[in-house]
């Protein structure tokens, strides 16, 4: 019997319970901190490494102020899109709470999803677009994904 898996996953139905607001905030603040936490580590290294590599912003406080903003935007950005892709949807966060992001389908997030959303969080405001009830801010609505509820979806 050869079967295969889309024979095996006929008659399945898929119940997806999408996490709370008070669950989205959770992971909010945890992948806040943690990415702070990971990237001051990476701007001490380079300290360590090439006390002088900044100096050349001292001269101008507004641009530098800029540069600063677009620097901590890509490497923030990058770190939720790595760490979403590697962990297939589950950010620190979503490990804690027992979330996970999914595609609209049900299917895993694809790397370039996770990295879509990765940078859509660093979009001003976009934080306030996940205000309201249901939750659904920018990040998931312009990737097309949810962030679910892992115990309380499941397979019918």
């Amino acid at each position: 019997m050869n079967e295969t898996n889309e024979d095996l996953l006929t008659g399945i139905e898929m119940h997806l319970v999408k996490a709370s607001t008070g669950k989205r905030f959770a992971n909010f603040l945890i992948d806040t901190i943690v990415l702070y936490f990971i990237m001051g580590l990476i701007y001490t290294a380079i300290a360590l490494v090439d006390p002088d590599m900044w100096t050349w912003m001292e001269a101008d406080q507004v641009l530098a102020r800029v540069i600063n903003w677009l620097i901590d935007a890509v490497l923030f950005g990058s770190l939720m899109g790595l760490i979403e892709t590697i962990t297939k949807g589950r950010s620190p966060g979503k490990l804690i709470t027992g979330t996970k992001a999914i595609q609209q389908d049900g299917n895993p997030i694809t790397a370039s999803e996770a990295f879509a959303r990765g940078f859509i969080r660093m979009v001003p405001f976009e934080a306030f677009s996940a205000l309201g009830s249901p939750c659904y801010p920018w990040h998931d609505k312009w990737t097309k994904t949810y962030v679910i509820d892992i115990k309380e979806s499941a397979l019918m």
